[in-house]
């Protein structure tokens, strides 16, 4: 899962990354209005968190374009107004969730997780495909009920693949969600593939020649 921050707050956004790191989330994050406005149009996200204030524009703005333009990822939105009409506007505008500053970043963590879930059509934070199961709330895998040792990009990888179940990836967009801005080598996708299909099966993930790989619900 890939989730771009926008936010002009640098040590309220390195703990914001560093904690969803932990959670097996790449955290890409941008300061300002006009930055995160080009990343969204050449970049694939997951989802974004967006503080209202930011140093050259309202991040509530910034959510208008988003939504009249047709850009339906999930949006968090982050603000140091409390004020009730203020929240109902961010909602009503497009927002699909709002958080008070200062705010518990595992509280954060949490409605990343529920707004994530609804747009996949979730009812709680486990995902069953074949014989995969995945608990995103203690980021844990077993395949036929075994448990399943992963890096942390091993995850990250495995989570796109159960995110997009039943659709083919391509290489680059692998890269672009595990990734994001982080350096990546020329086949660090494929050895991770690689390594998934030995911790599980061969067959789990499929390559589909020319175009990219797609999950199996494999028993």
């Amino acid at each position: 899962m890939r989730v771009l921050l926008v936010e002009d707050n640098k040590l309220l956004a390195q703990g914001v990354v560093m904690s969803l790191a932990k959670e097996g989330i790449q955290v890409d994050h941008l300061p300002s209005y006009k930055q995160a406005q080009v990343a969204l149009d050449n970049e694939d996200f997951s989802a974004i968190i967006l503080d209202l204030g930011l140093p050259d524009g309202n991040g509530a703005d910034l959510l208008k374009l988003w939504r009249r333009s047709g850009v339906s990822l999930p949006i968090i939105v982050l603000t140091a107004n409390t004020d009730f009409d203020t929240r109902l506007d961010c909602l009503d505008i497009g927002a699909d969730d709002y958080l008070s500053k200062p705010f518990d970043v595992r509280e954060l963590i949490a409605r990343l997780r529920a707004i994530i879930r609804r747009q996949h059509g979730l009812d709680n934070n486990q995902f069953s495909y074949g014989a995969l199961n995945i608990d995103f709330t203690c980021c844990e895998v077993h395949f036929r009920g075994e448990l399943v040792s992963l890096s942390r990009r091993e995850y990250q990888v495995l989570l796109e693949f159960a995110q997009s179940a039943g659709r083919v990836l391509t290489r680059n967009q692998l890269e672009q969600l595990t990734y994001g801005w982080d350096e990546v080598g020329s086949n660090s996708i494929e050895v991770h593939i690689h390594h998934l299909r030995k911790k599980t099966a061969t067959e789990l993930i499929k390559t589909v020649r020319g175009i990219g790989y797609i999950l199996t619900d494999t028993l």
